[in-house]
């Protein structure tokens, strides 16, 4: 999500569970902000709009601004899926999706990206405009640029808003959002909305606060832009065979077809590679990931968010729910354990990534690996609640 420009690329770094800052002397703060203008004034923003911007500013003291935790990484994926993927959500977007059909269809057709995807985003940044926030921008930014000068990320971010202020095109009152700088309904950080907010009508600043249609053409640009295969699904809830040998992840779909595996719903398997995911081991739902996947942890850099928002997006169009539930026991490793683990297959010479404590698909390949080699089945790149003590035994104690 960094990489695209933060949509959301705050919560990377932050949690709404961190503490405030401490009541800190305005003048540092007011002396750190005027030492941006040459900054400011390289990107094109004039004394006059910095001045104004800045004001009478002052630190927002219920900003948080130590490092937390992600709620996406630190709760069982099932969980969060429940809580996302749930029926008031997703009567909630067939209502939206009925009330916009026209807009809907016509900024599918212009992007490649399906209508339900675009609604489930929608209702996955904000509940559908419900949740946006309320703070000025501007001083979230400018606090969380203050305080946090380990990043140059918010400083980035605090100066895009002011080249959107200086554009002429939104009213400084109408620069609000989330505590972090996310704004409107597909909650763009001020660099998102630059690169990616459009305007449906083509006439205008994109207004993705009030205008629905507005909000969907952006999240469309976006997912276009970061990569969406018009040719391809996001993926497919698939059936596992009982003797399926797990000895790798990623394939082509006509090798897992090959291999027995077959779509829940009974449809042909798309073309194509995929990859494998079972969230919760071989003994809940199992899912086979197209490219497209990927680019919706462009949104958000986490499998609960994009299985999600995948999920929500063909409930909102009507197929049906999970063909497989969730296991009533599921293992939820703490951070600190992930960590180990993550060192454990390092040392074992199956991990190359970094120890973060975050499982994505670099952990489950390399758990996957330390699977085939002890001959630990099944192999589905998630492990049983002794995977950590095999490991520190195969490693001799970590």
């Amino acid at each position: 999500m960094a990489a695209k420009l933060g949509i959301w690329v705050a919560c990377l770094f932050l949690c709404a569970l961190a503490g405030a800052p401490a009541k800190a002397d305005q003048s540092g703060f007011h002396n750190f902000l005027e030492g941006l203008w040459p900054q400011a004034a390289a990107r094109g923003i004039s004394r006059a709009t910095f001045e104004q911007a800045f004001a009478d500013l002052s630190e927002d003291p219920s900003v948080p601004v130590a490092v937390g935790k992600q709620p996406e990484f630190e709760r069982l994926l099932s969980t969060y899926f429940k809580e996302a993927v749930s029926p008031t959500r997703i009567t909630r977007g067939r209502t939206l999706a009925a009330a916009h059909a026209n807009a809907l269809t016509e900024i599918a057709h212009r992007y490649g990206v399906p209508r339900g995807i675009l609604v489930a985003a929608w209702g996955m940044e904000s509940d559908y405009g419900r949740d946006r926030g309320g703070k000025d921008v501007i001083r979230s930014l400018a606090t969380l640029a203050f305080h946090r000068r380990d990043t140059d990320l918010f400083v980035n971010e605090l100066l895009s808003a002011l080249v959107i202020l200086q554009s002429g095109d939104l009213s400084r009152a109408k620069l609000i959002g989330s505590w972090a700088g996310a704004m409107g309904d597909p909650q763009f950080m001020p660099s998102a909305y630059l690169k990616y907010a459009v305007s449906y009508r083509g006439r205008g600043a994109p207004d993705i606060w009030n205008d629905p249609a507005d909000t969907l053409a952006s999240i469309g640009h976006f997912l276009r832009a970061s990569g969406w295969n018009p040719a391809l699904p996001w993926g497919l809830e698939v059936i596992v065979p009982r003797d399926f040998g797990f000895k790798t992840l990623h394939a082509d779909f006509a090798d897992f077809a090959e291999a027995g595996v077959k779509s829940a719903d009974g449809a042909p398997l798309p073309r194509g590679r995929a990859t494998l995911f079972l969230p919760a081991g071989a003994g809940g739902p199992a899912f086979l990931l197209s490219d497209n996947y990927w680019v919706l942890k462009a949104y958000n850099n986490s499998d609960s968010y994009a299985l999600s928002l995948a999920c929500l997006g063909d409930r909102i169009m009507g197929r049906p729910g999970l063909h497989k539930a969730w296991p009533r026991t599921q293992t939820l490793w703490s951070r600190r354990d992930k960590i180990e683990i993550q060192r454990l297959l390092t040392k074992l010479g199956l991990y190359h990534g970094t120890f973060d404590g975050k499982f994505g698909q670099a952990s489950r390949d390399a758990i996957h690996a330390f699977q085939i080699e002890a001959h630990d089945a099944p192999a589905d790149g998630i492990g049983g609640a002794d995977l950590l003590a095999r490991l520190r035994a195969r490693a001799g104690g970590g």
